[in-house]
């Protein structure tokens, strides 16, 4: 078992854990939240060696192999495959040593190494390391490709791929659903409730949570705390604690009030039974539980907004995708004020396709696009992270939209995201993944969209901010349009999903239970061939239609072939200038290291240096988006039909 006694830790001048004591039983599935900076990630690599207790004792087995999920990988010419299957050390050194003693053609330990391979499973070893990458969503075309050409979100997959390989048991995950999609998700929570060691997660996925682990570490004031159960057990058995404290009453009378307004206005609008009663009952849990986030340090809502009383967006007959590469045939969808939809499918069917040609930002193939004269839109995706102004402030941000207000006016609205004192008029360079999603959205909410399209707007947000997030979209009045892998989010905020797949939109009649079955059941696509063979056996189909579908396909394609030369091409070219960008910008950063740059003497030479940063984070931003945007067409392409 893992125990921590009487440990304190102090990350510089801040004191993470002061005579805190945990104890994690050996097999147990561990649950580790907190706020962000309350030291998480820091317990990690305490259990990692990378970080020494200041005081107390922790104790943990030495003959434990532990496997962690890393947060970056560097580019790499190995294989996705290759690089996977590096995880299980153990197996990595059978299989040198054997092709050493091979290579020697001395045979002596050859059958002791042999039964020791087939002892860890290594005959199998490539088929397990397919099978996870398959499940977190990659294609079997693209696991050969190198680790160099995936994008930085592929390539956190690769890193958790790459873990799970591993024969472990202690295996720590930090956040491993903030690249994955739902599916994605859901086949996680599978493997890891059939994981044999024990497991510490730390997520804000609360369904993930729920469906995953059998206890609870909360890091709060310094300490640590066990609670026995999942996440949901959590938040009521601290809703009670919290509950008994006269000072949050009134706070949790209001926080209620707001939460038991949405359920009524949601049960008297919603149309289908069964959606219906299964969101209700969420809905209600969730004011029974709100009392647990009433010391959040996150209090917003969404203002009033335009009203607009025609659809605000609206797609006629739209074929959708990249240049000649259509993923959405024949897309009818139309926003209406008022309309709250989830977007459901399978990982690269086009959802966020669809979100970014409702935007505008993709151009329709064929069909029509209309929008509202009265549209006010709120975008969020995570690309928009990026192209925030490292060396401005929060403040300046919201300054920079609306320099007629009030500068107190702007700090109290920022303090809802707890944005407060320095951190407010501090340039935002050195802010977290989870502090800059924070600020994004805040710039949405002070813009008072009537519509909001968000493309998982829960990565990188912890679990409270995550549910200020929820509350706050119960209470919005525009129209609302969500990609999300938190189950929590979607049935709490919409009551409407719209399935992506197949290259089709349609509405789904069900809920988040009905397309997790639905995940289950659906077929795995099969080649054109077989498809053509099938239409021949199915004597309602005519074999002439089918001798001219397979012309049809040989045409398709020998265009397709045409096709790939020059895409990939683009994407070298794309690439090669990356990579300069990245080295001009580690020049300039290098010159913002240098202290004397600083001196007032060198006021105006600093001005130029930073406006040279923004100008190459900007082209160098401008460049990645490219590169995934063509990266994606040339994967669709090469899964094309």
């Amino acid at each position: 078992m893992i125990r921590l006694i009487d440990v304190s830790l102090q990350r510089g001048s801040q004191i993470l854990l002061e005579k805190a004591n945990l104890t994690v039983h050996t097999g147990a599935k561990v649950g580790v939240i907190g706020a962000n900076g309350s030291g998480k990630s820091s317990l990690f690599k305490l259990l990692l060696g990378q970080l020494h207790v200041d005081a107390g004792e922790l104790f943990m087995p030495g003959q434990w192999r532990v496997a962690h999920m890393a947060q970056e990988v560097s580019a790499s010419v190995r294989s996705a495959v290759d690089y996977v299957l590096d995880g299980d050390k153990e197996l990595r050194q059978l299989q040198a040593a054997i092709a050493k003693q091979e290579a020697e053609k001395s045979h002596d330990q050859l059958g002791e190494l042999y039964a020791k391979l087939d002892a860890v499973d290594g005959f199998n070893a490539h088929y397990r390391a397919e099978q996870l990458l398959h499940g977190l969503g990659f294609s079997q075309s693209r696991l050969n490709d190198s680790v160099a050409s995936f994008s930085g979100g592929w390539r956190i997959r690769l890193n958790l791929a790459h873990a799970l390989m591993c024969q472990s048991d202690l295996l720590l995950l930090d956040e491993p659903t903030n690249h994955l999609d739902l599916d994605a998700s859901v086949w996680l929570e599978q493997w890891l409730r059939n994981y044999g060691g024990t497991l510490l997660i730390i997520s804000h996925d609360r369904d993930f949570l729920d469906n995953v682990v059998d206890s609870i570490a909360h890091i709060e004031h310094k300490q640590c705390w066990r609670y026995n159960g999942n996440y949901s057990a959590f938040e009521r058995l601290r809703a009670e604690r919290l509950a008994q404290q006269q000072a949050t009453f009134d706070k949790q009378q209001r926080r209620k009030a707001e939460i038991h307004q949405f359920v009524a206005r949601f049960s008297a609008k919603a149309s289908k039974a069964r959606q219906a009663q299964s969101r209700i009952k969420e809905l209600q849990r969730m004011e029974d539980i709100a009392p647990a986030h009433v010391d959040s340090p996150f209090d917003f809502h969404f203002f009033d907004c335009k009203q607009s009383y025609s659809a605000l967006i609206s797609l006629h007959d739209a074929d959708l995708g990249y240049d000649r590469d259509t993923i959405i045939h024949y897309a009818n969808i139309e926003l209406l004020p008022g309309s709250r939809i989830g977007l459901l499918g399978p990982n690269g069917a086009g959802k966020s396709t669809l979100i970014k040609s409702l935007v505008g930002t993709l151009p329709l193939l064929s069909g029509e696009r209309k929008q509202s004269d009265n549209l006010m839109l709120g975008y969020f995706a995570q690309h928009q992270l990026e192209a925030l102004d490292i060396a401005a402030s929060a403040l300046l941000h919201v300054q920079r939209l609306s320099p007629q207000v009030r500068e107190q006016e702007i700090r109290n609205f920022l303090g809802g995201f707890n944005f407060h004192g320095d951190k407010a008029t501090d340039p935002i360079r050195d802010f977290s993944g989870g502090e800059k999603a924070r600020l994004a959205l805040s710039l949405i909410v002070w813009q008072k969209p009537n519509l909001l399209l968000l493309d998982e707007p829960t990565n990188h947000l912890d679990l409270e901010m995550c549910h200020a997030l929820t509350v706050a979209l119960q209470g919005y009045g525009g129209a609302l349009v969500v990609i999300s892998h938190d189950r929590h989010l979607l049935r709490n905020t919409v009551d409407q999903f719209v399935l992506v797949a197949e290259g089709r939109l349609e509405e789904f009649d069900g809920d988040i239970a009905d397309y997790q079955r639905w995940l289950k059941g659906a077929s795995q696509r099969v080649d054109d061939n077989k498809k053509v063979d099938n239409k021949i056996k199915d004597k309602s189909v005519s074999p002439i239609i089918a001798r001219a579908d397979k012309k049809e396909q040989r045409q398709n394609a020998a265009e397709k072939r045409k096709r790939l030369s020059p895409l990939t091409s683009k994407i070298k070219k794309l690439e090669q200038r990356i990579e300069k960008k990245q080295k001009q910008l580690r020049e300039v950063e290098e010159q913002l290291a240098d202290n004397s740059v600083y001196d007032e003497s060198n006021k105006s030479l600093l001005a130029d240096i930073l406006y040279e940063q923004r100008q190459l984070q900007q082209a160098l931003n401008r460049c990645e988006e490219e590169w995934v945007t063509l990266s994606d067409e040339l994967e669709q392409l090469q899964h094309e039909n």
